[in-house]
C-alpha cells in the first residue's frame, strides 16, 4: 500500500513539475520574442517620427532662407514663427526613448508647422 501511495505522489508531483517547467520555458521564450518585437516596433515608429520631424526641419530651413531676402512686416512675423519651429525641433529629444512628453512635444511641433503653413490672405 505504501508503494502505491509513493507512485501516486510521483505522478502528482511530475504533473506539477512539468507544469512549472513549461511555464518557465514559455515565459522565457515569450520574453525573448517580446523584446525582439518591441525593438522592431520601436525602430519602425522612431524612424517615422524622425522622418516627419526631418521634413518639418527641412521645410523650415528652406523657408527661412527664402524669407531672409524679404523685409516685409508680414514676413518678419512668419520668420518669428519659423524660428520658434526650428527651436522646438532642435530641442526635441531624439535620443531619449523614455522621454514621457514625446507625443506632447511632437503635437506642438505639428501645430507650429501648421501655423507656418497657414496662408495670410490680404483683403486690401
Amino acid at each position: 500500500m505504501a508503494g502505491d501511495q509513493d507512485m501516486f505522489d510521483a505522478v502528482v508531483m511530475a504533473d506539477e513539475r512539468f507544469h512549472g517547467e513549461g511555464y518557465r520555458e514559455g515565459y522565457e521564450e515569450g520574453s525573448s520574442l517580446g523584446m525582439i518585437e518591441g525593438r522592431q516596433h520601436g525602430t519602425l515608429h522612431g524612424a517615422k517620427i524622425g522622418s516627419e520631424i526631418g521634413c518639418y526641419q527641412g521645410f523650415a530651413f528652406a523657408w527661412r532662407g527664402l524669407l531672409h531676402s524679404c523685409a516685409t512686416e508680414r514676413d518678419s512675423k512668419k520668420m518669428k514663427v519659423l524660428e520658434a519651429l526650428i527651436g522646438m525641433i532642435q530641442k526635441f529629444p531624439y535620443d531619449d526613448p523614455t522621454y514621457d512628453k514625446l507625443h506632447e512635444d511632437l503635437d506642438r511641433i505639428r501645430g507650429k508647422f501648421k501655423q507656418v503653413c497657414v496662408p495670410h490672405i490680404s483683403l486690401s
